[in-house]
C-alpha cells in the first residue's frame, strides 16, 4: 500500500480552461477524442495552459502529434496492439502509458514500452457492467512489474477502497471533474 501521495490522471475531450484551471494542481491531463480528426490547436491551448500551472498532458493514441508538440507522453489505448512501440521509451522526457483490461493486453502493454498500466475498469461503469473489482484487481495488477494506476468506475462511495490497492494512482472522468476534494 502506498503511503505516499498518488498520481492523478484526468481524461479530458475537449479544451475548457475553467475546468483544467480548477482542478486541483496535481492531477496530469489525457486529451482523448475518437471523434474529431484534428486535434492540434485544441492541443496547443491545453499545453499552453498546463505549462503555465505546471501540469502534465499526454494525448490518446496520437504519437505523432504527441512528439510533434513536445507534450509529456502519449496514452496507448487497450485497443491499441501495435507492437513496433518500444522505440518511445528511448526519449526521456516522452513518457509512454496505457490502458489493459486482462493479462494478455497487460503484455501486450509492456512490449509496447509503456511506464505505467491503467488497469481497467476497477468498479462497474455507467457503460460497462464488467468490472475487476478490489480481489480481481489485485490479481490481475499481480501479472506485471509495471507501475499500476486505477481506473474505471470511481466515485465518492468507493474511491478510500482503493487505498488498500498497491497502486501508483489513478485516473477518473467524472470522479475528478466533479469533485474539487480529491482521494491523495
Amino acid at each position: 500500500m502506498h503511503k505516499y501521495f498518488l498520481n492523478i490522471y484526468h481524461f479530458i475531450n475537449k479544451f475548457n480552461k475553467n475546468d483544467i484551471i480548477n482542478l486541483d494542481k496535481n492531477v496530469s491531463l489525457i486529451f482523448r477524442n475518437y471523434s474529431k480528426k484534428n486535434h492540434q490547436k485544441t492541443i496547443i491551448k491545453i499545453k499552453n495552459l498546463c505549462k503555465k500551472h505546471n501540469r502534465k498532458i499526454y494525448i490518446s493514441n496520437d504519437l505523432k502529434l504527441g512528439l510533434k508538440l513536445n507534450l509529456d507522453g502519449i496514452y496507448i489505448p487497450s485497443f491499441n496492439k501495435k507492437k513496433n512501440m518500444c522505440f518511445l521509451s528511448k526519449r526521456t522526457n516522452f513518457e509512454v502509458i496505457g490502458s489493459a483490461h486482462n493479462i494478455p493486453e497487460i503484455k501486450t502493454k509492456e512490449k509496447q514500452g509503456v511506464n505505467l498500466i491503467f488497469l481497467s475498469p476497477l468498479f462497474k461503469t455507467k457503460k460497462n457492467n464488467k468490472f475487476l473489482d478490489i480481489v480481481k484487481f489485485k490479481n490481475l495488477s499481480k501479472n506485471t512489474n509495471k507501475k499500476i494506476i486505477a481506473l474505471g468506475g470511481l466515485n465518492v462511495k468507493n474511491i478510500k477502497k482503493i487505498k488498500n490497492l498497491n497502486i501508483y494512482g489513478y485516473a477518473s472522468i467524472s470522479y475528478i471533474k466533479n469533485n474539487s476534494k480529491i482521494f491523495c
